[in-house]
């Protein structure tokens, strides 16, 4: 009898650790040990199907990828890594900008205000091969909807995804629509939790909307926006799926983003070269990190 409220005292103490612990599995299967086995890997020339011919060369992979400049693999990590941070220049602001001003939009709850939500959230739910699919036949150069459209106003067939400039608008284009749903929702949330009284106060002071955005929203929602910038900027530099299926990396390599050389280097054709490609996502992991601490720095200093 007495050692049953001690029973209950621990399982009470036990209990969030049981509902913590699944996710601290998955976490460390699935993100923990593959970071450190390929960080491993990377310091090998590694045989995948050979263990006994798997040997330890140092940093000599690394070098391979950032200063041996008649290494394909030295062309192979640059144009990726130039390929890969176009996409991320070119996508981050649009991903987060344009969620927000439709979460502004939202947040004052026009008429039909959440229908028009569910559409924009709606492309969320599509796997990338299905994005790709309706991209693909909308931006087709020869019977695309969008230049049998523009063919109607006297526009000549625009060659979206096989020509450039227009290969990466048309990939940003559809990621876009893609995902501001997302970031929409998190905006949305975030500007529920503003104080009103702190817009009414502004009110009383004269203030316009631009300043109520920059002095009261954005100090508010610092928290949220730094989550978002962050969040979009590594999906951002893991972009695959997009350039893979809909450009197949073209034209001329134009958008074959890094994330496709390491693919193509692990597991392609040939001899695979894991160590290589466990080099470059190491680089990728370490620049990606770099950019989300000046993202921060750099939110807070225009928030504050």
């Amino acid at each position: 009898m007495s050692t049953k409220p001690w029973n209950r005292g621990r399982i009470k103490r036990l209990l969030p650790g049981a509902f913590f612990l699944p996710h601290l599995v998955i976490f460390g299967v699935f993100f923990v040990f593959p970071f450190f086995y390929g960080l491993l890997i990377s310091f090998f020339d590694w045989h995948m199907f050979i263990p006994e011919q798997r040997e330890f060369i140092g940093f000599d992979n690394y070098v391979k990828i950032l200063f041996d400049s008649e290494s394909i693999y030295y062309r192979y990590f640059w144009n990726g890594l130039k390929n890969t941070f176009t996409f991320v220049v070119l996508s981050v602001p649009p991903l987060v900008i344009t969620p927000f001003i439709l979460a502004l939009l939202m947040n004052v709850e026009p008429k039909g205000y959440k229908m028009f939500r569910a559409i924009f959230y709606l492309p969320n739910l599509f796997s990338i091969a299905t994005l790709v699919l309706i991209w693909r036949w909308v931006l087709n150069t020869n019977v695309g909807i969008l230049n049998l459209t523009l063919s109607e106003v006297g526009v000549e067939n625009i060659p979206w995804l096989s020509k450039q400039p227009f290969a990466w608008f048309s990939l940003v284009l559809m990621t876009v629509w893609w995902t501001i749903g997302a970031n929409m929702i998190i905006f949305t949330a975030s500007l529920k939790e503003v104080p009103d009284n702190l817009y009414e106060a502004s009110d009383l002071e004269g203030a316009n909307t631009w300043q109520k955005i920059r002095y009261i929203t954005l100090p508010s929602i610092k928290n949220q926006l730094i989550y978002i910038t962050i969040m979009t900027t590594i999906a951002s530099f893991n972009v695959f799926g997009q350039p893979q299926l809909a450009t197949e990396g073209g034209p001329e390599e134009s958008t074959t983003v890094l994330m496709m050389y390491i693919r193509n280097i692990a597991f392609g054709g040939g001899r695979p070269d894991p160590g290589v490609a466990s080099a470059m996502a190491i680089m990728l992991g370490l620049l990606m990190i770099l950019i989300s601490v000046i993202q921060v720095k750099i939110i807070k200093r225009l928030s504050d």
